[in-house]
């Protein structure tokens, strides 16, 4: 394999990279819990988080580790929700192109 070849494996495997990260930063997920949701994407970022006027009143009433409890389990589960998706998202691709072909091109 000539340098010319090499480097146009090179260049194919970075758009395919490029096409793969942009296929999971489109996935989002929601996880919703005791009035606080949070939005989670592909990569692992959280893109929002908000929490009703209810969800507060635990922190007023004196119970800030109920809230904050409420807080991890909610971005827990919507990052959990995001990988799922950013797997099955992978998995019908793979199975759509036959093999990797579906995720990278053919």
């Amino acid at each position: 394999m000539g340098m010319f070849d090499q480097f146009k494996d090179a260049m194919k495997m970075r758009s395919e990279a490029k096409k793969v990260e942009a296929m999971v930063k489109g996935i989002s997920a929601e996880y919703s819990n005791g009035g606080i949701t949070v939005v989670a994407k592909g990569d692992m970022s959280i893109e929002k988080i908000a929490v009703s006027p209810e969800a507060y009143d635990e922190v007023k009433a004196g119970k800030p580790a109920r809230f904050e409890t409420m807080m991890l389990n909610t971005v827990n589960g919507a990052l959990k929700r995001a990988r799922d998706a950013m797997q099955a998202e992978m998995m019908k691709q793979i199975q759509a192109g036959g093999g990797m072909g579906g995720l990278f091109g053919k």
